[in-house]
């Protein structure tokens, strides 16, 4: 077997196996058994055909034997007549009329041979499309509760074809919307960053820059304004420390109590931290 003779082998049963996956039996029966009955007419106008060509002979042959009695009649009249030319002629026609009925008789014998055959065969053809009929209703109902119940089964486990181009579908959808999702986080997370520009801003780098630096100095001043109001309360309580030990002394040699505000300077500490914490 050469190489052509090989790729058209290959290619003639990729073909059937194509075709033999995409036909569908139900059809192909019902095609077949239209086949069928096509024949049978055929059958049946070649049978009215024989027939129709068996009469035209038949009628032919009656003729011709009318013309034999005729051409009896005139014999018998020259010859009553005296005129044996005529009648001899007569018998002459006679003659060749019944070679041509014997002729006909064999044709339509023929002819009615092959009629007889032509039914027979019809009425053999029409009983087998009568038992195809009955296996194709019979074949067709087998495939159809066969394909119904493949439906099914291939609903339930999800291996059909549709059920996998469903699961091709989600996925394909869960990939775009996760692809999508990225994106957003990316461009998002781009602009907080700087390192990408607003379409409608109007600010660059520079302007960027500029108010950081502005920002940064706003926070170090309130750091120092803080810094210095946490020093100056301190000092302002070591001084009322002090006031408050002298009044302590004097009340002691005085034989008194005197107010301490050791609890005071103490609150207002605590107030300040809390102001550094918020």
């Amino acid at each position: 077997m050469g190489i052509l003779s090989r790729a058209s082998y290959v290619i003639r049963s990729k073909l059937n196996a194509l075709i033999g996956r995409a036909e569908n039996p139900t059809e192909t029966l019902d095609y077949s058994y239209e086949q069928l009955r096509d024949q049978l007419q055929n059958v049946k106008r070649g049978i009215a055909d024989l027939t129709t060509q068996k009469k035209r002979l038949e009628i032919q042959k009656r003729r011709l034997e009318e013309n034999v009695d005729r051409h009896n009649e005139q014999a018998r009249e020259a010859i009553q007549q005296d005129r044996e030319d005529l009648a001899r002629r007569a018998l002459e026609k006679k003659r060749q009329k019944m070679t041509q009925i014997e002729e006909l008789e064999t044709q339509i014998t023929n002819l009615q041979t092959q009629q007889e055959d032509l039914v027979d065969k019809k009425d053999e053809l029409q009983q087998d499309i009568e038992r195809f009929k009955t296996r194709k209703e019979t074949m067709k109902a087998r495939y159809q509760a066969a394909e119904a119940s493949k439906r099914v089964s291939e609903a339930v486990t999800g291996a059909g074809d549709e059920m996998e181009d469903v699961g091709r579908a989600i996925e394909r959808a869960e990939e775009r919307t996760e692809a999508m999702e990225a994106r957003s986080q990316a461009l998002d997370e781009l602009r907080e960053t700087g390192a990408l520009e607003s379409a409608l801003s109007e600010e660059d780098d520079i302007d960027r820059e500029l108010a950081q630096m502005e920002d940064s100095g706003e926070i170090e001043t309130e750091l120092e304004t803080l810094k210095a109001e946490v020093g100056s309360g301190s000092a302002t309580a070591d001084d009322e420390t002090t006031e408050a030990e002298l009044e302590a002394e004097l009340a002691e040699g005085g034989g008194g109590t005197a107010p301490q505000s050791s609890e005071a300077v103490e609150e207002e500490l605590a107030e300040l931290e809390d102001e550094e914490r918020q």
